[in-house]
């Protein structure tokens, strides 16, 4: 018999869906690795949001053979110690799709429309007509990342009759851009962009990616959305470029620190909007990363079919 266990807190109720649809499997569901390791030491199969594991904690569950994260995030994973044990990998990419794209359009309009400004407004008890306001329409997003989460976002744009352009590894043309390039492509882009939204992966080739040189090709009236992880945007970078004016302004929902210190110069600022890491918050995120568990967990039981998002351990992602 199947043993998964839980590190991540799931509720009573998918709990027991999970418990209905699979009786043949044992379940074993906690709120931390550490009652894993204590109590699931013999498991074969783990979920987790991915940020659990070690190289020391995969050694104490020698049975493990597969691990699936219900996150899309998964650079915190002990990638050698799980390529060298062949412990098979997926992950919960796709689910933020919908959360994502909707949070990235809401900003967006709250830009150009300018309701933070108007909110303020309101509270002063001011009726000030004189605000310039803009459009989305005919404007050109660059979304560097054009995996789940970035073509989500693009199809929303397109339907405000935005230009939208893709980064990939490959360059390889999608759908729901108007344009696809590589990171090779990057100064061209970010010169065109009037919105650059950032949906890449951590990983060694992206880290810093967004730094003093890149935001020196990007227009003075740009604007910058980081949805991804902090630490592929150069914050102190960040910082000067909106201290002098040197983007119009940014978006950010992650950070090299979180939470965000309360000393972090970045609260102090009126062209950037904060967010604490919740632009892929949804009522619904348990439900959609449970059923592409279930699907795997279905090919997992039976040896027939393919995983879904599974990952390139070598590639870290």
């Amino acid at each position: 018999m199947a043993h998964i266990a839980s590190s991540a807190k799931i509720s009573q109720r998918h709990r027991q869906r999970l418990q209905e649809k699979f009786p043949e499997v044992r379940f074993s569901f906690y709120e931390g690795i550490h009652e894993v390791l204590e109590q699931a030491a013999d498991a074969d199969g783990l979920i987790t949001y991915g940020e659990d594991l070690t190289g020391e904690r995969l050694r104490r569950l020698p049975r493990l053979r597969w691990i699936h994260v219900i996150s899309a995030g998964v650079e915190q994973l002990p990638f050698s110690e799980l390529e060298q044990a062949g412990i098979l990998v997926t992950n919960s990419r796709g689910i933020h799709e919908v959360p994502m794209g909707e949070y990235t359009v809401a900003v967006m309009l709250d830009w150009v429309r300018k309701l933070s400004v108007f909110r303020d407004r309101q509270r002063e008890r001011r009726w000030d007509p004189s605000i310039r306001v803009g459009e989305l329409a005919g404007k050109t997003a660059a979304i560097l990342g054009a995996g789940a989460i970035g073509q989500g976002i693009a199809k929303r744009l397109q339907a405000f009759d935005m230009k939208v352009w893709g980064v990939n590894t490959t360059g390889k043309p999608l759908p729901q851009f108007d344009q696809v390039g590589t990171l090779a492509d990057l100064k061209p882009i970010l010169e065109e962009a009037d919105f650059v939204v950032v949906t890449l992966p951590h990983t060694p080739q992206t880290e810093g990616l967004l730094g003093e040189e890149a935001f020196g090709w990007m227009k003075p009236t740009s604007f910058l959305i980081n949805i991804a992880r902090g630490p592929v945007v150069v914050e102190r970078a960040l910082l000067r470029a909106l201290n002098q004016r040197q983007i119009g302004g940014a978006v950010l929902d992650v950070f090299d620190q979180e939470p965000l210190q309360e000393d972090h110069p970045f609260w102090e600022m009126d062209n950037l909007l904060i967010t604490p890491h919740i632009s892929g918050r949804s009522p619904l995120y348990m439900t959609r990363a449970l059923e592409i568990f279930e699907r795997n967990l279905s090919v997992y039981l039976s040896g027939n079919g393919a995983y879904i998002n599974r990952l390139d351990l070598s590639r870290g992602y």
